[in-house]
């Protein structure tokens, strides 16, 4: 899934001028942490059921040292496609996506039925991480 959302958020980034996002799996873990968070407990936000942020989350990936990061968030979209026009429409979340100091991506996904709402889906992104953040 995180292929399927990263090469259309990089086709958007290409018409853009922007270089293509990298994946780092550093980054996957901490979004889908953050996308298992949200479809437990059926919210759709940038902190977390336990207060953390962005920034915490990152680092308890072990991304330490970045000079940005952002994160885009979403619920309800049944497809990757789907997810990505979404974020395309909306303005906070496109500029994330059409950011070009941003270099690298990863994605959460968790498919979540009945009244748990979703598929629930994150995009976090960063830039010059000094430590390694594979």
């Amino acid at each position: 899934m995180q292929k399927a959302v990263v090469e259309p958020t990089n086709a958007g980034r290409k018409t853009a001028g922007c270089s293509a996002l990298q994946i780092r799996p550093a980054r996957h873990v901490a979004a889908q942490r953050h996308t298992a968070d949200m479809a437990q407990d059926h919210y759709v936000g940038h902190t977390g059921s336990n207060g953390s942020t962005m920034v915490d989350r990152a680092e308890a990936a072990g991304c330490i040292g970045w000079s940005s990061l952002a994160e885009n968030v979403a619920a309800g979209q049944a497809t990757a496609a789907g997810v990505v026009k979404a974020w395309m429409k909306s303005p906070g979340y496109r500029a994330n996506i059409l950011n070009c100091s941003l270099k690298h991506i990863g994605v959460g996904y968790v498919k979540a039925s009945g009244s748990a709402g979703g598929p629930y889906w994150t995009q976090d992104f960063g830039a010059k991480f000094l430590s390694p953040c594979l």
